[in-house]
């Protein structure tokens, strides 16, 4: 998962799109400056592997815990937002470097760029580990958008890569975005599931196997 600003690219705003927050949208208009200052200040706390604590962050803005609700909302609003807005440059990147690739080759190969860098990012496993069950509900399930936002993106590069009727319209784009999201997760968050070595090598072998994809 990175920080840096990647280029910009039609599947940065998809997953946003399909699934907007509250906060989402507060973020996007640029009528709430309050808003996107704490945001940034939680998002910069983020990346430097700590947590992000509502009574810390409303007393490095000069403001009560009041007053930063009123311009996030609760902690899992605002966490989502941060681990999606890192989401979104990793997943850039991601298909910036299989950009040569082609059909079920770069589908596999941009999700299992994305799953090692997840696997790689420290302030990122970090959270894993301090927030567990947190992290699990806001990334693997519908408490927040992200899952939402990930099938939406992954739907986005099945019908870019394999058209609308993928796999011999054997299964709907939406239906396939969700098997190979679901087996992201399992790779990504192993350590949490099963107990296993999270594995961008395994997550490769499982896309190719699904995205029918020979070698």
């Amino acid at each position: 998962m990175t920080s840096t600003t990647a280029p910009v690219s039609p599947i940065a705003t998809v997953g946003t799109d399909a699934a907007p927050s509250w906060l989402s949208e507060r973020l996007a208009d640029g009528s709430h400056p309050d808003a996107r200052r704490a945001f940034e200040a939680a998002r910069a706390t983020f990346i430097d592997g700590r947590r992000i604590d509502m009574t810390a962050l409303a007393a490095s803005l000069g403001v009560d815990r009041t007053s930063l609700f009123r311009w996030v909302g609760n902690r899992d609003a605002l966490l989502g937002e941060v681990l999606w807005s890192l989401a979104i440059p990793t997943i850039v990147q991601a298909e910036h470097a299989c950009d040569a690739l082609t059909g079920g080759e770069r589908m596999s190969a941009v999700l299992t760029h994305f799953v090692d860098d997840l696997n790689t990012a420290d302030y990122f496993r970090s959270f894993l580990r301090r927030e567990p069950a947190r992290a699990l509900r806001l990334l693997t399930t519908k408490e927040s958008p992200i899952q939402r936002r990930y099938v939406a993106t992954v739907e986005w590069l099945v019908r870019r890569d394999l058209g609308d009727a993928p796999l011999g319209g054997a299964i709907s784009p939406g239906e396939l975005a969700y098997l190979l999201v679901r087996l992201s997760e399992s790779f990504t968050y192993a350590d949490l599931i099963s107990g296993d070595a999270p594995s961008a090598e395994r997550a490769r072998v499982a896309f190719r196997l699904l995205l029918r994809v020979d070698g």
